[in-house]
């Protein structure tokens, strides 16, 4: 459905475009696949700076204390997991991962984190609690440390690439509040109705 979606955004774009007799149609088209490589060739080294730098704090042990430690949180959040299972593990990684502003990390730790859920709700084609639970908390965006936005502020010449850090601390807390707030809400909603 997005696809034909998107499909129709173009569209409408062009014809709009011919009608109209703009020329920058042409011109973005012509500099926007030179634009977006020129991006990737820019960011790549700045990329490889923060993985390199998670790798070393994984090496070093430092992810898997956080994660020990945030597991207690994860075990509250998650009172159906039972104590001892991957599951846990791997959401602690993830949420530490999107925390520090690695989602192309957090994806393969939040991805088998899924499937060992999957495997707690016996293989069921519909979503346990504690899969939308963890979706929502996903989809609230956890980032302590926006790396690739401020890579990207550091590509483009800005004078304080870093001070977006304390408004995106606030952001998170509340986006993350809100989705486990909202979370238990409609799980409740759900449960007075179902019984």
């Amino acid at each position: 459905m997005i696809n034909y979606l998107w499909g129709f955004f173009i569209i409408v774009g062009v014809i709009y475009s011919i009608i109209k007799g703009d020329s920058n149609l042409t011109n973005n088209l012509l500099t926007g696949g030179k634009d977006a490589i020129d991006l990737i060739i820019n960011l790549v080294p700045l990329m490889c700076l923060w993985v390199g730098t998670m790798k070393i704090a994984e090496s070093s042990g430092l992810l898997q204390i956080v994660s020990n430690k945030l597991s207690k949180v994860i075990r509250i959040i998650f009172p159906e997991i039972p104590e001892g299972n991957p599951a846990i593990g791997y959401i602690s990684s993830n949420i530490v991962m999107n925390m520090l502003g690695l989602g192309n990390a957090a994806t393969p730790f939040g991805l088998k984190g899924m499937r060992e859920l999957k495997k707690l709700n016996n293989d069921s084609d519909e979503a346990s609690r504690s899969m939308i639970t963890f979706l929502a908390i996903n989809t609230s965006s956890v980032t302590l440390i926006p790396t690739t936005v401020i890579s990207l502020r550091v590509l483009y010449g800005s004078i304080n690439p870093s001070e977006i850090i304390g408004v995106t601390i606030i952001t998170t807390i509340i986006s993350t509040i809100s989705a486990i707030i909202f979370d238990r809400l409609f799980y409740f909603i759900w449960r007075r109705r179902h019984g």
